[in-house]
């Protein structure tokens, strides 16, 4: 990508990849896209960010009180192990079939090309993950722990609030980067809900490819400009990702 996106179009579809000897390189590209384009591109990044960011939380804040649900109460009409069974359906099914309805479900409530309609389905998709995984690191947590502050007085709010969170929150904060890089990366559900307002980095990507074909050095420099954010952020936190999954996992 880095050498295709200093290739002038006519060097594009050209085996070339030393600059200086094989092609003159220019900056063409990213002169357009990064000063004279920037306004477009700096508000999809934007909107990436919010809609990453909105799509996590609300996905690890509901995903965490459906886990530790599950794991510390016993249902009667549905039997936890056919909720859980539930969510794993949800993790296999296709994000395709449910689009229209989720698009017209978004447009009777006015919400089409928002920020809060992608915040919104995103939530849907990755909250599966977000229950399976915090369900794992609350059923490792030993329940004698909680019986001891419920017998000091403690509500089950409080317990769960003051102490379950806390003892998984390298798992909450693990799965919270996990589901703002699966929103980051994200294309077919933000491609069918926004327009123009809130278009996030990926449909803008996207937007490369026209009537003449792909423009692949413009493709080029907005994947940079895409994958840079979120590549600087796993260099310092990858050790804290592996470190919360592992505390998630079930001991036997």
């Amino acid at each position: 990508m880095i050498i295709t996106s200093i290739k002038l179009p006519k060097d594009v579809f050209e085996l070339t990849a030393i600059p200086f000897v094989q092609f003159i390189p220019s900056f063409t590209t990213w002169y357009n896209e990064v000063v004279v384009g920037w306004p477009e591109t700096s508000k999809a990044l934007f909107n990436s960010t919010i809609i990453g960011l909105g799509s996590a939380a609300l996905a690890v804040f509901i995903g965490s009180i459906a886990g530790y649900a599950i794991t510390r109460f016993q249902f009667q009409r549905w039997k936890n192990i056919d909720i859980i069974t539930w969510f794993f359906s949800l993790r296999i099914l296709p994000p395709i079939s449910l689009v229209i309805p989720y698009y017209a479900l978004m447009r009777s409530l006015n919400l089409l090309d928002t920020q809060l309609s992608v915040i919104l389905i995103h939530s849907v998709f990755f909250l599966p993950y977000a229950v399976l995984v915090t369900f794992s690191a609350f059923k490792a947590i030993p329940p004698e722990v909680e019986e001891a502050a419920l017998v000091d007085g403690a509500s089950r709010f409080q317990v769960f609030r003051m102490i379950a969170l806390r003892m998984i929150s390298p798992v909450l904060a693990a799965v919270f980067v996990l589901i703002l890089a699966f929103s980051w990366n994200e294309y077919l559900v933000a491609f069918i809900l926004t327009s123009k307002n809130a278009i996030p980095m990926t449909v803008h990507i996207g937007a490369t490819t026209t009537t003449i074909g792909v423009s692949f050095d413009l493709a080029s420099v907005r994947q940079i400009l895409a994958f840079t954010p979120t590549f600087i952020m796993a260099l310092f936190i990858q050790k804290h990702i592996a470190h919360g999954l592992t505390l998630g996992a079930v001991r036997g």
